[in-house]
Order: C-alpha cells, then structure tokens, then sequence
C-alpha cells in the first residue's frame, strides 16, 4: 500500500484549507514524505475548528517501538481491522480522526512485465485529504504527534486496481471529498466514521509514470522502500 506521497506546500496548505502551521522553531517538512517523515495533518481543535500540526508518518515511529521488538510498520491501517488491531484501535475508538493533505501519492504499477513508479492525483491537478488517525506521544520537549492513512479494499475500483503486483490484494486510500472534511473530523462515533470509507470516483483521478527519485539510489533509502528494486512499497 501508499508508503510515499506528496504534501502541498504550506500556502498550499493555508489557501486550500485555512490550516497555517507555525514553522518557526520546526524545519519545514520534505517534498516527499516517506516512513517517520514529518508531515501536515489537520484535525479537529479543542475549538471545534480546524487544527493543523506536524505529525511522524507512521501510527507507531520507528523510535517508539520497543528494543527487541522486529520493526514493523503502520503508515496504512485497514478499514477491517482498525478497530481491532492494537497500533490503531485506541484511536480509531477515541476517534481521533484527521486528513492527510497531500498533491499526489505513489504505486507500483506491473501492467509493463516489471514494477515502474505511478503517481495519482486529481485529474484537475487540485490538492486532496486522505482520511487517517492521530496518535499523541510524550516527547522530550513537549508533545510529539503521528499519523496512519485508511485503506479499503480496491480490487473493483477502475483506477486502484492496476497497481500493486499481480494476484495481490488491491488496496485504496480513502480519499474524503472536499465538501465533506468538516463532516469527518467532527465525526464523533465510530460507525459513522466508517461511512466516509468508500472510494473517491475513479473519473475524477488521474495517474501517471514517473522517475524513481535519485534519492532511491542513495544510502539513506527507507529502510521500508529497500527491496532491491525501487524506492516505493511492494
């Protein structure tokens, strides 16, 4: 599933959805955003309104998991098994809820005989939010946030089945519709949250070919993207 994507700029950010996040004592995030990355998400304020804030790709950083444990990863959560599973159940529970805004995010597409890097947008070009969950954690200076995305089941949909390899299970990101962000944000039950998961019309989508990053052949490489072929998930 998606491990790498595209957030839009922080005016981007501001234009799009009235979120400024205060930069000034925080590097600016990356242009691509890859496992413990840090990223924009917006949710719900204590006010009620939008909230935009920094948060680590991945519900559970790779820092927070415990010595000895194997690495394991959680950028996706499962619309089956979010309410189950222990990274992401509290959460989703507690309904702590946000969108992941982004420009574009990236696949594997094999319909060639080998794996080649597919982005997918919007077919006008406009930035777009991912339904996902926040987690907060104790940080040495303060609070510290991350962030998972949710996936449904896409083996129907025209556009997300073509990717991934074949005879694997077709997943999508569940894309929430402009007109709806404030609904899911608010979205205070759980069984009412999971009516947003459907998925976003495939005629509204675009994808394309694109070049692997050159950082793909460099050392730094995520330790998630580093299959021997292409620096993007599997």
């Amino acid at each position: 599933m998606c491990v790498n994507f595209q957030p839009p700029t922080p005016q981007m950010l501001e234009q799009v959805m009235g979120v400024l996040i205060d930069l000034h004592d925080v590097e600016r995030w990356k242009p691509e955003t890859w496992k413990d990355y840090s990223a924009p998400i917006v949710r719900r304020g204590t006010d009620g309104a939008r909230e935009g804030l920094l948060a680590t790709y991945g519900m559970v950083p790779r820092k927070r998991i415990p010595e000895g444990v194997r690495p394991f990863d959680t950028m996706n959560a499962r619309a089956e098994t979010v309410g189950q599973l222990r990274s992401f159940s509290g959460a989703w529970k507690r309904s702590q809820l946000c969108l992941v805004p982004m420009t574009a995010f990236y696949e594997p597409c094999y319909e060639s005989g080998k794996a080649s890097r597919w982005g997918i947008g919007m077919a006008d070009q406009s930035m777009f939010a991912v339904g996902g969950l926040w987690r907060e954690w104790d940080g040495t200076d303060g609070p510290e946030w991350s962030f998972t995305q949710l996936t449904i089941n896409a083996d129907d949909h025209p556009l997300m089945q073509r990717f991934h390899k074949p005879g694997d299970e077709k997943r999508a990101l569940v894309i929430v519709p402009q007109n709806e962000w404030d609904d899911w944000l608010q979205a205070s039950e759980p069984e009412y949250a999971r009516s947003f998961l459907r998925h976003y019309p495939a005629e509204a989508m675009t994808s394309w070919e694109c070049p692997v990053p050159s950082r793909a052949k460099k050392a730094d490489t995520p330790p998630e993207a580093s299959d021997g072929n292409l620096a993007f998930d599997f």
